[in-house]
C-alpha cells in the first residue's frame, strides 16, 4: 500500500486529506494509517517525497478564505521531480478544543496561522484577551491543552476525538463555506487522465506587458484559468514566480500548443502536473 507523508502530528486536516486519498486509490480497503508518516512541517513532508522516503506527500495548497499556502508553493517551485497526482478539496470546520469549563478561563489559543486567521472574527468576539500563538500544525500543542485548562487549540473534531479532548465550541470558523485544497505530490505522473493542470513560470525581466503576453497565450485559445498567484523569486524585489491552474488536461492539443508558445515568453517554465480533483462532503470533516 502507498506510503504517505503529511503535516502532523496525527489529527491534522492534512491527515484527513491523506486518509481520503487512500480511500480514492483503495476503495475496497479500510485506510491503513500505519502507512502514513507525519512530518513537522510542510517542506519536510514534501522533501520526503522528493527523496523517495515515501511515495507521495499530501499537503495543503490553498484555502478559500486565506488563499495560497506559501510554503507549499515555494517548495513546489524548488522541487526537481515532483508532480501533482491528485487534488482533494475538503470543507474545513474548526473546533475550539479545551479542558476549560468556560471561555473566560482561556488565556492562550494555539493553532496553525491559517486556522487562526480563518477564525479571527470569532476569536475577537469571544476571546478578545486570549493570546494567539501560531504553531506548525493544528495539533502539535494538544498535549499541552490536555494538561492546562487555561489553554485551547483550534483543530478538527477528528483531532479532539483521537486525543480524547473536549470541544468547547464548534464550529468557530468565520465562514461556513470554508474549504482547503490539498495536493498529492509524487515523483511519477498520474496514471489516470486529469481534468486540470498546474504550472509555474518566471519572467525574463520586469517590464510593461510581460505578464499580459503570457496570459494572452491562454486567452487567444479560450483556455480558462481558474487561479493565478504570485510568489517572490527571492532574487530581487519586484521579481515574481506565477502559479497558474488551468481547466484543461496537459493532453489537450490546444493546451499543448499554448505551452509551446509560453516557452518563448517566459524565463523558466515548470509543468507541475495534470490531475483530477476530488471534492468531499462536509460529513467527512465534521
Amino acid at each position: 500500500m502507498t506510503t504517505i507523508a503529511y503535516l502532523g502530528p496525527a489529527g491534522t486536516y492534512s491527515e484527513i486529506a491523506a486518509l481520503r486519498y487512500l480511500q480514492l486509490i483503495y476503495p475496497d480497503l479500510e485506510p491503513d494509517s500505519s502507512r502514513m508518516i507525519p512530518y513537522s512541517t510542510i517542506p519536510q513532508a514534501i522533501d520526503a517525497a522528493e527523496r523517495g522516503q515515501v511515495e507521495v506527500a499530501v499537503v495543503p495548497v490553498e484555502n478559500s478564505i486565506q488563499g495560497g499556502v506559501t510554503m507549499t508553493l515555494d517548495s513546489l517551485w524548488q522541487s526537481e521531480s515532483l508532480q501533482i497526482q491528485q487534488a482533494i478539496v475538503l470543507p474545513i470546520a474548526h473546533a475550539l478544543i479545551s479542558c476549560a469549563q468556560n471561555l473566560e478561563d482561556i488565556q492562550t489559543v494555539y493553532s496553525h496561522p491559517q486556522s487562526l486567521a480563518q477564525c479571527q472574527r470569532w476569536l475577537e468576539r469571544h476571546l478578545p484577551k486570549a493570546r494567539q500563538i501560531a504553531t506548525d500544525s493544528n495539533t502539535d500543542r494538544l498535549h499541552q491543552v490536555a494538561e492546562d485548562a487555561t489553554l485551547a487549540a483550534i483543530a478538527s473534531k477528528y483531532a479532539a476525538e483521537i486525543y480524547s479532548l473536549p470541544i468547547l465550541n464548534f464550529p468557530i470558523n468565520d465562514r461556513p463555506d470554508n474549504c482547503t485544497r490539498f495536493l498529492v505530490l509524487g515523483r511519477t505522473a498520474p496514471t489516470t487522465q486529469g481534468t486540470h493542470s498546474s504550472l509555474a513560470f518566471s519572467l525574463d525581466r520586469n517590464m510593461p506587458g510581460a505578464l499580459v503576453k503570457t496570459l494572452s497565450v491562454f486567452a487567444e485559445r479560450q483556455i480558462n484559468l481558474s487561479r493565478i498567484e504570485s510568489r517572490p523569486t527571492k532574487r530581487s524585489l519586484g521579481e515574481y514566480i506565477f502559479f497558474i491552474d488551468i481547466e484543461a488536461p496537459i493532453a489537450d492539443p490546444n493546451l499543448d500548443e499554448a505551452l509551446e508558445e509560453l516557452k518563448n515568453v517566459t524565463e523558466n517554465l515548470k509543468i507541475l502536473g495534470s490531475y483530477a480533483i476530488a471534492v468531499d462532503d462536509i460529513a467527512i470533516v465534521t
